[in-house]
């Protein structure tokens, strides 16, 4: 009976103190809401209104009742009228688009040949347009690839009902369609993110638990040096962990880097720096090791879920894609793949670059103001 009234009262005790931490409290309720929005609204495996182009080298009625059925189905939405297949192509190696439809100029001889065929008078016909499609993401790709059964006979009679291969599809960049090629430039954004962040996310809570805050406010150290100190170490073993991964990603799944090492090491010098002071900024906002824990993994959760990692970018609503460019690592998996897949340059990326820049520059100004402020 002692012992029951014993663990009573320290149960008693610890419900006490979680009721005065009260960022641990609305963690409790803010983590399973928002798995829950996640997994029930945001991450949608029915990918829709995936941004593409297309070159018109017909010019005729005919392709432009193709172009609005095709978006009329929901899964395409056209963005952009390319002059020219090179400038198309130019365009999927930028990321602007997933995909092109290129309607040749014999498109309407075509669309005969092709009721040719299915009237019996034909012994083959050649495809209407042509798919032209970034295999980076394969998720995308076989959405697209799924559109070559497109019913366009029903242009020059609307009750044919022959469904055929009317559409080819050229698969770049990734014709082999592996998942490897897909999935191992982002996830080395993914280990970087959970590693970055928890490498300072509890470096100034640590200070301020263990007391040694107070020998950093008596000696000439600028806050800013202190992050920049903070920081500096864990580069050098991100950097280790890359070239591990990298080694690993090339002898062991075959996959390598088409860009150049320069722009690739360049990008991840860039995220790296952006995930540490992502760090520092929850380190010094929460006030125990435990808090830190709890914000590194509310902050890793949705990072990883909405970054187009595992589940397809496009298929998610507009919010959850608003939501998800906060994230770093969302950018960083883009400049992955752009660069290791498609051959892109960081000119090619530069949106994505210069967000990095922008999140770190502002996260490590919050961070030092805030340091500051608990030393005053």
């Amino acid at each position: 009976m002692r012992s029951l009234k014993r663990i009573f009262g320290i149960s008693l005790k610890e419900l006490k103190h979680l009721r005065r931490d009260k960022m641990t409290i609305h963690l409790i309720y803010a983590i399973p809401v928002i798995l829950l929005l996640l997994f029930g609204y945001a991450i949608n495996r029915d990918v829709r209104h995936i941004k593409a182009g297309f070159v018109d080298d017909s010019g005729s009625s005919y392709s432009r009742q193709i172009l609005r059925m095709v978006e009329a189905s929901q899964v395409i939405d056209f963005k952009k009228n390319y002059r020219t297949v090179m400038e198309a192509e130019r365009a999927l190696v930028k990321g602007e688009v997933k995909a092109v439809l290129h309607l040749p100029k014999d498109l309407t001889r075509r669309l005969v040949d092709y009721q040719s065929f299915h009237q019996g008078q034909f012994l083959s016909y050649r495809p209407v347009a042509q798919w032209i499609v970034d295999g980076s993401d394969t998720n995308i790709a076989a959405v697209v690839k799924s559109l070559r059964l497109f019913p366009v006979g029903k242009i020059l009679k609307p009750s044919f009902s022959e469904v055929t291969q009317n559409f080819e599809n050229v698969i770049y960049f990734n014709p082999e369609q592996r998942d490897s090629l897909n999935l191992i430039p982002g996830l080395i954004g993914i280990i970087l993110m959970m590693t970055t962040i928890m490498f300072t996310s509890a470096s100034i809570v640590r200070e301020r638990e263990q007391g040694s805050i107070e020998l950093l406010i008596i000696t000439p150290i600028r806050p800013i040096e202190i992050m920049l100190g903070k920081i500096l170490p864990f580069i050098v073993i991100s950097l280790i962990q890359v070239v591990v991964i990298l080694l690993l990603a090339y002898y062991v799944f075959n996959v390598s880097n088409v860009g150049t090492t320069t722009d690739l090491f360049i990008s991840i010098f860039i995220f790296i720096f952006a995930g540490l002071v992502f760090g520092l900024v929850i380190s010094n906002i929460a006030q125990t090791q435990l808090q830190s824990m709890q914000m590194t993994l509310f902050a890793i959760m949705p990072g990883t879920l909405l970054s187009g990692f595992a589940f397809p970018y496009d298929g998610m609503p507009r919010l959850a894609q608003y939501i998800s460019e906060i994230f770093p690592v969302t950018h960083f998996i883009r400049i992955m793949r752009g660069i290791m897949i498609r051959g892109a340059s960081i000119s090619d990326l530069k949106g994505d670059i210069i967000w990095l820049i922008l999140f770190s520059v502002v996260g490590l100004t919050f961070a030092t103001l805030r340091f500051k402020k608990l030393l005053d």
